[in-house]
């Protein structure tokens, strides 16, 4: 067994990954405190190529050197773009036809793996704050609710692990290449 070289990687070049086709998949940031989480968001978007990351509210934004330090230039590769309301940018996705799903523990959440996606429908995921998790007022709006079921004493992962199990589930129903 040997690692492949970065040549037999094939990456492609930022403008080669902007044209490419995107999971029809917007990944939603409300209130994300920590830098390092959405530098990692930004590195886990452009690993599923994903269409875009909002950032909102408290969220930083690039260019900054703490998110910049997990993100690893995909900042460069990534569409965003900042609402400071993340309830006003949800109501947009929605018009924007977007099903939108909060990623949360909540009463009638879906587990993760009992979750019906749909490959003809684009979805909003939205990830909530370190501690508060997803909005109330949010909550009251998204089309649906989805968690991650978990077994130890903690019951939460941080954000950035979430979002990487997330999009692995649901890019495991589309076929890019």
């Amino acid at each position: 067994m040997r690692k492949l070289s970065m040549e037999e990687l094939k990456r492609v070049d930022i403008n080669s990954f902007k044209n490419q086709e995107k999971l029809p998949i917007v990944v939603v940031l409300d209130n994300v405190r920590s830098m390092h989480n959405v530098g990692s968001t930004f590195r886990t978007a452009d690993g599923f190529a994903i269409e875009k990351v909002i950032l909102c509210g408290i969220t930083s934004t690039p260019p900054h050197r703490e998110i910049e330090k997990t993100a690893l230039g995909s900042t460069q590769s990534i569409d965003w773009v900042y609402y400071s309301d993340t309830f006003k940018a949800v109501e947009q996705l929605k018009k924007d036809g977007y099903t939108v799903l909060a990623i949360e523990q909540a009463v009638e959440s879906i587990p993760l793996q009992q979750f019906g996606i749909q490959t003809e429908s684009k979805y909003a995921l939205i990830f909530g704050n370190e501690v508060h998790g997803v909005s109330d007022e949010v909550m009251q709006i998204v089309d649906d609710c989805i968690e991650i079921p978990q077994f130890g004493t903690k019951h939460s992962l941080n954000v950035s692990v979430t979002i990487g199990i997330i999009l692995w589930q649901f890019s495991q129903n589309w076929k890019l290449l």
